[in-house]
């Protein structure tokens, strides 16, 4: 069942999907059409997930469930799999590349592959300082208070010069 996302526990769990190019202003309308139907049929065998979606920088879909309401299992979150890829699919995108990196220069959103990246921290245009995006935070809490951080505070810590 749908919930808007400002609703949610702060414990909730959180997957980021970030797209390999922004979302043009419709494709956003039909993910988020799409979202919400998928959510309002989301179940863990049989029983009802209460959960909800956001999309930033209109690059990034964040799917969340409050688990003190039911708990996630494999089979539901291979369903959310399903239906990411199925959005890739139908807008030609692609969101579930973990090889892709983002980080902030200035007001700007950059994305490159993992090598790049680990290339720009060598040559310092990526420092301690830079804003990424730690897509591997978990709960909502995490989400919005770790997921742009600078790279010394992130994962992404051990490629900086």
């Amino acid at each position: 069942m749908f919930i808007e996302f400002k609703d949610l526990p702060k414990k909730s769990r959180v997957w980021i999907y970030q797209s390999n190019r922004v979302f043009t202003k419709n494709e956003i309308e039909l993910i988020s059409l799409k979202a919400e139907d998928f959510i309002n049929s989301w179940t863990r065998h049989g029983d009802d997930l209460k959960g909800s979606f956001t999309i930033k920088y209109d690059q990034f879909l964040v799917l969340a469930v409050d688990e003190s309401f039911n708990n996630v299992s494999g089979c539901s979150i291979d369903s959310s799999v399903r239906f990411v890829q199925a959005i890739e699919k139908d807008l030609q995108l692609d969101l579930t590349d973990k090889m892709n990196i983002t980080f902030k220069d200035g007001d700007n959103i950059n994305l490159v592959k993992l090598s790049d990246f680990q290339l720009f921290a060598k040559q310092q245009k990526i420092t301690a300082k830079t804003i990424v995006f730690n897509n591997m935070v978990s709960t909502k809490e995490d989400f919005e208070n770790n997921w742009e951080v600078p790279a010394k505070e992130s994962w992404h810590k051990r490629f900086l010069a």
